[in-house]
């Protein structure tokens, strides 16, 4: 089983920017596609971005396209969400996940999740 702990949340002003990180630990996570998900109160766990195994493909909810960047680094066992431009409603908690068996936009295809990362963005 892999264990995820994300880091990076925090309070920031809109217009500013956070790099989310995903490290894991447990089997190795370098054969599975990762993602970022995010859920805002009252709200859904929605998908933010994917990542295949090798990296070599992204994708992207049209709602932070151009502005999150995801990214891995299979040496360190860590995924990164990198968060420009952020906007209030981008305020949630981020969770990481791996290993998904269908869609990547579907939450419970996922097969392992970390705890999450509060993001607060101030207007």
């Amino acid at each position: 089983q892999v264990q995820l702990v994300e880091s990076g949340g925090g309070l920031v002003q809109a217009g500013g920017s956070l790099r989310l990180s995903c490290v894991a630990s447990g089997r190795t996570f370098s054969s599975d596609p990762m993602g970022w998900f995010r859920q805002a109160p009252g709200k859904e766990r929605e998908f933010v971005a994917a990542i295949t195994w090798s990296g070599s493909s992204t994708f992207y909810a049209d709602s932070v396209k151009g502005r999150f960047t995801i990214s891995r680094d299979n040496a360190k066992n860590t995924v990164y969400l990198q968060m420009n431009s952020l906007k209030p409603e981008d305020t949630a908690v981020y969770y990481c996940a791996g290993d998904p068996d269908g869609s990547y936009l579907n939450p419970p295809d996922w097969g392992y999740w970390g705890q999450g990362t509060q993001v607060t963005v101030s207007s």
